[in-house]
């Protein structure tokens, strides 16, 4: 339920319809493609996170397959990817509460929001589980609905009829310019925007690794993402395509919105709004949750300030590290949290509040911060998928032989090994098209420069670090 809090905010509900605009009914390609990419890394977590649950998720995995720069890399990249969303998702929530009370500052707003959020983060990760689980339920509730009413829609098109001022279903899919209106190029630009849409499913492994017990957990989140992508994702598009015109204008500002007023619901823009908010809300819970755990692992693993694993741990000079999995010789290694307010069965209080003093800076920069430098940023925010699910595919490819012969599998990938290496030149095939787009080009410039400060300040850290000792 936490990982699609933070898989479904309002770009779901907002940007669908841009992208089918985009690529007209042929956007139908670019969702199955991008699922079945994003099915396959899930998959490949959770083989990892089911043998070795922890909370550094991908992070710690890289860490193991990679080298130690990669874990450092790749758990601080995503880290600064979710406080950026966080500033992003906030500013929007205020933006709807305010077209509703214009008479409120939308500062007051934005702190409010950032206060109550950030104080039920640092509630028992059980209570916080419970309350997460209801924001997400009214999304999830959302979804369905508009799934039982675009089925309704489609059955009664096909039987009676379109509705009056409506084209029937194949017009819609077939009847304007054809099935792939915009050729493979508009498939292949609205594949950049679906494929960072479903960002955010990852952290199922970091909040599995805080469960009682986190294999049995990850089994049952990986089996139950996995149905809900293609159901919640694909079916909607599918519903969408069929009700309206790829090229209305309809269906480039808020689809989901026409396709209830076509069913007559009332006040279907406030509803569309209210939902919107909750959207925002709930996955603004969610990254202050998996910011949080991301960098808690970090400083564990000696990768980040000690002072945030909590009193306990806090005076400690040195990580008390050790080897948790049971992997052979000196292969790859997994550092377990063995100290800290986690490992004591505490919120990681200092973690939290560092992320929710973050996420206000965060709010303040998108207001205060040069367009050019916010751009930046924002251009990065996406593209950090790509490289995060790089890493998983190949952290996967260096440990699961080791996972074999240690017989601590519990889930497989399925399709090993073909599978790893055909989701790899997908995501190398998905980088060339960004070569080719002005905007793609303009992420991977931002990308590149966000992942190199990070990997030089790896290895400043490094240095200074030994010179120390020495």
């Amino acid at each position: 339920m936490m990982a699609l809090g933070l898989a479904i905010g309002a770009g779901f509900f907002l940007g669908t319809g841009s992208a089918i605009h985009q690529a007209g009914p042929a956007v139908i390609v670019s969702y199955a493609l991008a699922a079945i990419i994003v099915v396959s890394v899930m998959m490949a977590l959770a083989e990892l996170a089911s043998s070795l649950p922890t909370t550094g998720s991908f992070s710690s995995y890289a860490e193991a397959g990679i080298g130690r720069w990669a874990g450092f890399t790749i758990g601080w990249l995503y880290w600064v990817m979710l406080i950026m969303v966080s500033g992003l998702e906030v500013t929007g929530a205020a933006t709807f509460f305010v077209g509703w009370f214009p008479s409120v500052p939308q500062w007051v707003i934005a702190l409010f929001i950032v206060v109550v959020i950030g104080g039920i983060n640092l509630l028992a990760a059980g209570q916080y589980g419970e309350i997460e689980a209801w924001l997400s339920m009214v999304k999830i509730i959302a979804i369905i609905a508009f799934l039982c009413v675009g089925a309704y829609l489609v059955a009664r098109t096909a039987i009676v009829g379109p509705l009056p001022g409506h084209e029937g279903v194949l017009h819609n899919v077939l009847g304007h310019n054809g099935f792939m209106p915009n050729g493979v190029s508009g498939v292949a630009v609205a594949l950049l925007a679906v494929i960072t849409s479903f960002g955010g499913l990852e952290i199922v492994t970091i909040a599995a690794a805080e469960a009682e017990d986190p294999q049995a957990a990850m089994s049952s989140a990986i089996r139950s993402v996995v149905t809900r992508i293609f159901v919640f994702y694909v079916g909607s598009v599918v519903l969408l395509v069929a009700l309206l015109p790829w090229d209305s204008e309809a269906m480039n500002t808020n689809a989901f919105a026409a396709v209830l007023e076509m069913a007559g619901v009332p006040a279907v823009g406030t509803l569309m709004n209210v939902i919107i908010f909750m959207a925002l809300i709930s996955a603004f819970s969610a990254n202050i949750y998996a910011s949080s755990r991301m960098v808690y692992s970090l400083s564990a693993r000696d990768m980040g300030p000690r002072w945030l694993l909590g009193a306990s741990a806090s005076n400690k000079a040195h990580a008390q590290a050790v080897v948790k999995a049971a992997l052979e010789d000196d292969e790859a290694v997994l550092a377990a949290e063995m100290e800290g307010d986690i490992e004591a069965g505490r919120t990681p209080k200092r973690a939290v509040g560092l992320v929710v003093v973050l996420a206000l800076l965060a709010v303040l920069g998108n207001w205060y911060l040069p367009g050019s430098i916010l751009s930046m940023l924002i251009n990065a925010i996406g593209m950090v998928l790509l490289i995060v699910w790089t890493f998983i595919i190949i952290s996967l490819m260096r440990l699961h032989p080791s996972l074999e012969r240690s017989g601590s599998l519990v889930i497989r990938m399925p399709g090993w090994p073909w599978l790893p290496w055909l989701v790899l030149v997908c995501l190398g095939g998905i980088g060339i098209l960004m070569l080719v787009n002005d905007e793609g080009r303009a992420q991977l410039a931002s990308m590149g420069a966000l992942t190199l400060i990070i990997v030089v300040i790896y290895f400043v850290r490094q240095l200074v670090g030994s010179r120390t000792k020495a």
